[in-house]
């Protein structure tokens, strides 16, 4: 993600998961929100609503202004918990079902931004969820408005925006000032994105797989980007496949496609890396939870692994202290969206916190996700999970363990408590259901949180003989 004026320190890792490559049939998407360590998050809901005049959208990033469509449709979303900067809302569910995930910042070349360059004025991260989720019905008419919204007003960041309904996923990148390109992701394949442009091969008479902004082709062509008797291949047009690509991005794909495609015998800085890649088997919820967790595990370059000095910190991990929330969007077919939507939030670290999940169909949130200032507040649910992690951090190797006792465990309770709600939301009456979604959220809030607590409460209790002060002496001295 990027930020103003704190963008130099942000990031973030994505993940798409297409049906038929998934254990259960569902879709996925998902990704780490990197920016600062404390910097904490929101998780809101927001009516539906209907204004008598079309309201007039202000960002304070950028200070675009666009009017807004009178009809906003009730969604979900994690702001910043403040709005200096913007609002930041990222990532959530509309009441149709739509799921969007903004965004996966990345760098176009020198080349592209001197015939088209980036608009300070024009639509930035901050902004595209709040100004694209409201007022689409499927994931395809979301890449069309975001789309449509860069075309005409361009876009002040290069990005990439994930996009899902029940039915698929596409992926959205944004090349330059007023350019883009969306693929629809297969339904048996994923893609892991990392600070990158990823899409290569854009097949033009393909609208049901890709879409673009008008006059690419005639831009790249006019300005010697691109040769007609050679493939449209975005991301070797629009990217870039510098040195810090491959130290700082690349490493993260590697690893993504080694977790869910090991038979694929690849290296960490390889930039030809594929965007679509297939898994060797079904995709299941925690490998995906897995990997958006993931610090090089198993490899001489997990930064808390048996790896020498310099391999420990060769490459940026994909969960890291500057994350801040992190989500996986799971879209279930064979259930109604408002049921089948599932909305699983990490607050903080996502390595030291934990998925919970909040049914999308709600239309509110648990009271200790919608506050948390930038100081520590034991009452804020990001500043909870902050808490287990600085703890942890403190004596990590003893710590961990017990750390992912209660991460399974908790898992587990959760898993089970879905498959029970689950089967008691299709037993409501239409008019009971949306309180009882509600009622579970709660539940699941609660849950993890008694939980962590608890494991806070270990963590401080046995830290107390850890300190460099201490002795070993006589108990009766």
């Amino acid at each position: 993600m990027q930020k103003q004026p704190i963008n130099n320190l942000s990031a973030c890792t994505s993940i798409l998961v297409g049906k038929q490559a998934s254990a259960d049939g569902s879709i996925f998407i998902g990704r780490n929100e990197d920016s600062k360590a404390a910097w904490p998050k929101h998780f809101i809901s927001h009516p539906r609503k209907t204004y008598t005049n079309a309201p007039v959208f202000q960002s304070k990033d950028t200070g675009l202004r666009l009017t807004l469509p009178v009809n906003r449709a009730k969604y979900n979303a994690t702001p910043e918990w403040t709005t200096e900067y913007g609002l930041f809302e990222e990532d959530g569910f509309n009441e149709y079902g739509v799921a969007m995930s903004a965004t996966e910042s990345a760098y176009a070349n020198t080349r592209v931004l001197a015939y088209d360059p980036l608009v300070k004025t024009g639509l930035a991260e901050e902004a595209m969820v709040t100004v694209v989720l409201p007022y689409v019905k499927t994931a395809r008419q979301g890449v069309q408005r975001l789309g449509a919204l860069v075309s005409k007003y361009g876009t002040a960041e290069t990005n990439g925006i994930l996009f899902a309904d029940q039915q698929e996923a596409w992926y959205l990148e944004t090349g330059s000032g007023h350019h883009w390109v969306a693929q629809r992701i297969p339904d048996d394949a994923y893609a892991v994105v990392a600070n990158q442009l990823a899409i290569q091969v854009v097949d033009f008479n393909d609208p049901e797989q890709f879409m673009s902004s008008k006059g690419i082709r005639h831009f790249a062509l006019s300005h010697h980007l691109w040769q007609t008797n050679t493939p449209f291949n975005f991301r070797e047009i629009f990217g870039t496949q510098s040195e810090d690509d491959a130290i700082y991005n690349t490493p993260r794909v590697w690893y993504g496609q080694k977790l869910l495609t090991p038979s694929k015998q690849q290296q960490p800085m390889n930039q030809q890396l594929p965007f679509i890649q297939r898994a060797d088997q079904p995709i299941q919820f925690e490998q995906i939870a897995q990997f958006l967790s993931s610090h090089y595990q198993g490899t001489p370059y997990d930064p808390v692994g048996s790896g020498n000095a310099v391999s420990k910190h060769q490459f940026r991990p994909v969960s890291l202290a500057k994350t801040q929330e992190s989500h996986i969007l799971q879209l279930r077919p064979e259930l109604p969206a408002a049921i089948g939507n599932l909305h699983w939030l990490a607050m903080g670290v996502t390595a030291e916190s934990i998925y919970v999940p909040f049914y999308a169909g709600a239309d509110q949130t648990p009271a200790d996700y919608q506050i948390g200032q930038q100081t520590y507040d034991p009452q804020s649910s990001y500043w909870l999970y902050k808490l287990a992690g600085v703890l942890v951090d403190s004596h990590y190797q003893r710590f961990n363990p017990l750390l992912k006792q209660v991460q399974d465990s908790t898992h587990s309770a959760l898993l089970a408590a879905i498959a029970t709600h689950d089967q008691q939301a299709q037993q409501q009456a239409k008019t009971s259901l949306i309180p009882f979604l509600n009622q579970a959220n709660q539940a699941h809030a609660t849950l993890a949180r008694q939980n962590f607590t608890r494991l806070i409460a270990n963590l401080i209790t046995e830290a107390t003989d850890l300190s460099p002060l201490n002795f070993n002496t006589d108990e009766n001295l």
